[in-house]
């Protein structure tokens, strides 16, 4: 057993070669059944507008799919990017979603801007947007908690767990407003440990947190083998390489086109950032990384060309991983 208490999916609704964009949200849904089943924590979907290859631009709307599909697993948002919506609308959308749940939506937000320029534009959305990432949180807390000028409709009280996926600035945003966090990506990296430290020794209880919280997010697959891993997560890396290099992130597929030097290099760093191999492999990666950042949740991203093949994989790290 690793030492994760829970474990969840992050899913980024991605399409695939071959299958329509409703096909990849219909997928998401049929995931997030298969999880529920199979003991883990949280689903979470995420924020993406205007993206080739990615389906999932409204998690507030994909996030309802879901919980109305399944009935005990916790649904939340990876995230919903403030600098994107005013405050009161998110705090009004995660009211509503947690008093039709039952209480099982959790609210996961960011302060990353639109994929390009063309997309910044329709959302009309700037750098200033992001700079005030940390009135925004203030904001969205003051209306979900009932301490603004107008309240969010439904009461919410307090009650939707509210996480901040932070970069180093980020974790300091939260550990101010008491707030969970989300790490990934470079945020992961030894560098970052400091920071999550001072996250740690400065945090101020709030009534969502009475304590710091630690969730890390990253890819992971399991297989039989170690090259059989490693070939789950290469469609989903391929593609993000091409996205930093061109712009557009394609769907995911096994048969992609050459990739040039630089793009190969990005591939390879992004495997270098993810955890897989066998059972016995990814147990072993999986214990290091919880005890060098002492995180309390892990959040699984990866999106598989082969779906049978994720859907094993699933399966295997629930065995891993789960009760």
């Amino acid at each position: 057993m690793t030492s994760f208490a829970r474990v969840s999916i992050l899913d980024r609704a991605q399409s695939r070669t071959g299958s329509s964009e409703a096909e990849a949200l219909q997928h998401v849904i049929t995931r997030a059944q298969r999880a529920e089943l199979l003991g883990y924590r949280r689903f979470w979907v995420a924020e993406h507008h205007g993206v080739p290859g990615i389906a999932g631009s409204v998690p507030a709307v994909l996030a309802a799919a879901v919980l109305s599909a399944t009935t005990r697993i916790r649904v939340g948002t990876g995230g919903i990017m403030l600098p994107n919506h005013q405050p009161l609308v998110v705090a009004e959308q995660a009211a509503t979603l947690n008093a039709l749940s039952g209480g099982r939506f959790d609210l996961g937000v960011g302060r990353s801007l639109g994929f390009t320029s063309a997309v910044r534009t329709a959302l009309r959305a700037g750098r200033e947007d992001a700079d005030r990432f940390e009135q925004d949180i203030a904001d969205l807390l003051a209306f979900l908690g009932g301490t603004a000028p107008i309240t969010a409709r439904p009461a919410d009280g307090g009650r939707t767990p509210v996480f901040v996926l932070a970069t180093g600035q980020g974790l300091d945003i939260a550990a101010r407003a008491g707030l969970a966090v989300v790490l990934g990506g470079p945020a992961l990296s030894r560098d970052a440990d400091p920071a999550l430290e001072r996250y740690r020794e400065s945090f101020r209880p709030s009534p969502w947190w009475d304590a710091p919280h630690v969730t890390v997010s990253l890819n992971v697959a399991v297989a039989r083998t170690t090259a059989e891993a490693r070939q789950l997560l290469l469609p989903e890396a391929r593609a993000l390489a091409v996205s930093r290099t061109k712009g557009f992130f394609p769907s995911l597929d096994d048969a992609a086109d050459p990739l040039t030097e630089r793009q190969d290099g990005l591939v390879r760093e992004s495997l270098a950032g993810a955890v897989y191999g066998t059972v016995a492999e990814v147990q072993q990666q999986l214990t290091a990384l919880r005890a060098r950042t002492g995180a309390d949740e892990l959040l699984v991203g990866g999106g598989a060309h082969d779906l049978g093949a994720q859907a094993r994989s699933d399966e295997l790290l629930a065995a891993l991983v789960l009760d």
